[in-house]
């Protein structure tokens, strides 16, 4: 496709169509059910083409469309199985791919941005490009520095034309249509979903603001043995120039088809990022979803670091690191101290004054989040959370009213999307990692009180 469509109106169409499409296949599925078919048959061949065409126009529209079909992703370890095996395959792909944008129009960005004489510094520029995004795509070129006389290779990520526009497009269609969307992915609350990308997209349109905290996370992590985020080299408004980081995939592709090792190994080490950022930067990386996260073998193959990219979603937090008082709340959750638990939440504002709730069925609603910190190491996997979410989506079960009556301060808006997305992920490699000991070497609060 050439880029971003340019009217709102053929945007709001495609979206508005993907209701209609699972309406339409369900009718279709009924009568063959009447004319004898089989009832499995007739769901899994619903469900794969509601797949197909529910990622494949999220993901070629890209903007707003794409980051929401992003986030689906994460939650996809959430489903019912018999519902996400026919969506697994299209969910990856939308992790870690896209249609290009022309060549011509990366030129015309790149000429308007670094002025027109950015063929002296980016020598060379790739034709097609290496990765592409739900806001903009990024080729491989070379970069030479007239004052060193070096050259080095580099990511150029460019945004496409009338991202801004389309993704606030995008998010107000969903939005509206968020109730007969919900169908497509059932058990999964779409409407927050949407609120919480409207409160952070358009910071992502902002590249001078990644290209600072790229930077910090850069010199922070500069001789970490396990993770590398790449240096940045220039950046415009509408471009952002890095260092290349040569690397054969993502962990979408370790969560397809990665072997035991490479699922714990890359596993752990992206918990340790998402934990160890804030203590050094003073800044949550808050878009955990894979295709972000690149693998970098050692040279014999076998597991080695970990790339983290995509600097756009950051939470800048207040206390220079995660909040100490969440650390103490996870632990007298993890700890089963339910009273204390409550008056906690209380004095931090989750829970309003009046409010009342049952100290054991609060634990229980929290266990997703507390539970891999009970023991030394944890198996995540998709039956685990899937048992989880479901239990806390059901109407029908005791821990349900807990979500009504809890209140999530602003503070911890990006925190808690990030806890969650990574819960996501982890279960979604079926990983095992230390993650206690993660916590209270980097979750401030955690740590039992020294005897």
């Amino acid at each position: 496709m050439a880029d971003l469509p340019r009217t709102a109106a053929a945007r709001t169409a495609r979206l508005a169509r993907l209701p209609l499409g699972y309406a339409g296949r369900t009718a279709i599925g009924f009568g063959r059910r009447l004319g004898g078919a089989p009832a499995e048959a007739v769901m899994n061949d619903i469900q794969q083409r509601t797949a197909e065409q529910l990622f494949r126009t999220l993901g070629e529209l890209k903007g707003g469309a794409m980051k929401f079909g992003q986030a689906l992703s994460i939650l996809e370890g959430a489903l019912p199985e018999e519902m996400a095996a026919p969506y697994r395959e299209h969910l990856t792909k939308l992790q870690d791919s896209a249609p290009p944008m022309p060549t011509q129009t990366v030129r015309d960005i790149l000429s308007a941005d670094l002025g027109p004489d950015w063929k002296t510094k980016l020598v060379w520029l790739d034709g097609g490009p290496a990765a592409a995004a739900s806001i903009g795509q990024v080729h491989k070129g070379r970069w030479h520095d007239p004052e060193t006389g070096h050259s080095r290779e580099v990511a150029v990520k460019v945004q496409y034309p009338d991202a801004r526009a389309a993704i606030d497009s995008d998010l107000k269609t969903l939005a509206r249509a968020a109730r007969t969307i919900a169908p497509l992915m059932p058990g999964v609350d779409i409407k927050p979903l949407i609120e919480e990308i409207q409160a952070r997209a358009m910071e992502e349109l902002d590249y001078p603001l990644e290209a600072e905290a790229q930077r910090t996370f850069a010199a922070a992590f500069a001789d970490d043995p396990e993770i590398v985020v790449p240096e940045v080299v220039a950046v415009g408004p509408r471009v952002l120039i890095t260092e290349w980081l040569e690397t054969p995939a993502s962990l979408a592709t370790v969560i397809t088809s990665g072997t035991p090792e490479e699922r714990d190994h890359y596993g752990e080490l992206y918990v340790r990022f998402l934990f160890s950022g804030p203590a050094r930067t003073g800044l949550l990386h808050a878009d955990p979803h894979p295709g972000n996260y690149r693998i970098i073998p050692n040279a014999d193959g076998s597991p080695g670091r970990l790339g983290v990219l995509d600097y756009g979603a950051v939470a800048r937090l207040s206390e220079g690191g995660l909040p100490e008082p969440l650390g103490r709340l996870v632990r007298l959750c993890a700890d089963g101290d339910g009273d204390a638990l409550l008056a906690g939440l209380r004095e931090e504002g989750f829970l309003k004054e009046r409010i009342n709730l049952d100290p054991q069925l609060l634990m229980d609603y929290l266990a997703p989040f507390v539970e891999p910190g009970r023991t030394e190491r944890f198996r995540f996997s998709r039956a685990w959370m899937r048992e989880q979410f479901q239990r806390l989506n059901n109407p029908k079960d005791p821990t349900y009213a807990v979500t009504i009556k809890l209140n999530l301060p602003p503070s911890y808006l990006l925190i808690h999307r990030t806890w969650l997305g990574g819960v996501g992920v982890m279960s979604q490699l079926e990983a095992e990692a230390p993650f206690q000991a993660i916590m209270a070497e980097y979750l401030p609060g955690f740590a039992e009180p020294a005897a």
